[in-house]
């Protein structure tokens, strides 16, 4: 019995971290088969994202320091959009007014999402790491498999050399989360794989909902290549440094 309290504890907790990606899901599916006179598709979507913001922080659901980390995702997501879509690994197809660069403006508020869930997460279960590697492994680390978004287009992807080096680093680390009032553990590199496989999951209906599209989806949607879990598995081991890193800053302040 009391296994199943705990779980249905953390499923609703979980849901709840999950407001704002749901949001976004609802209102792609919506705006896919309603439009607003005046509005193209992606401006009315950005309209949304912006409104629900608002109301997430207003009614306390993000404090202000989460509101700082979710504005830092949106611009490196954002960035990171307007370069890969320029070189064609995916499209935004529709016309916006907010569009810049051929990337409508909502996009960075999918990255977003990412964190807005993690730092809801991490409160809500009372998030704890433990051996935790050095700075100066961490960052240079982060830095670099950031960077890799960008220049495997120029050079080798190394993103396996990348994944590699993470076993290596993050071998001992663990993260302990309260549910209810027992504590249990996890190692992180099962905890980065976890959450990058479900926000594939969530990539897929965002790409059938019509939230961009790759080039085998130009003629009708297909599943996403499994390849694209690495993708974000590195992706997640850079927001939850940045959260890591942001939150230990506010602690010391």
């Amino acid at each position: 019995m009391k296994i199943m309290k705990d779980l249905f504890y953390f499923a609703y907790h979980q849901s709840l971290s999950c407001i704002f990606p749901v949001v976004i899901f609802i209102t792609l599916a919506l705006s896919k088969a309603i439009n607003i006179p005046g509005l193209s598709r992606y401006d009315s979507i950005l309209v949304i994202c912006l409104i629900a913001q608002f109301l997430m922080y207003k009614f306390k659901f993000e404090t202000k320091d989460e509101m700082k980390v979710i504005l830092l995702f949106h611009i490196i997501g954002l960035v990171l959009e307007i370069y890969k879509v320029n070189f064609n690994s995916w499209a935004y197809p529709e016309e916006a007014m907010s569009k810049v660069f051929g990337v409508p403006l909502y996009s960075g508020f999918m990255y977003a999402s990412v964190a807005s869930y993690i730092c809801q997460a991490w409160r809500r279960f009372n998030l704890k790491m433990y051996c935790w590697p050095r700075n100066d492994w961490t960052i240079p680390l982060g830095l670099m498999i950031y960077g890799n978004f960008f220049t495997h287009h120029f050079i080798y992807d190394f993103r396996w050399v990348l994944t590699s080096l993470l076993f290596i680093v993050f071998a001992r680390t663990y993260v302990k989360f309260t549910v209810r009032k027992t504590t249990y553990k996890m190692p992180i590199i099962l905890s980065f794989f976890l959450i990058g496989f479900f926000i594939w999951i969530a990539e897929n209906i965002a790409t059938f909902f019509g939230a961009w599209q790759y080039p085998n989806q130009a003629v009708s949607w297909n599943l996403v290549h499994f390849s694209k879990i690495s993708s974000w598995f590195l992706l997640v081991v850079i927001s939850i440094m940045v959260v890591a890193q942001l939150k230990q800053l506010y602690r010391n302040m």
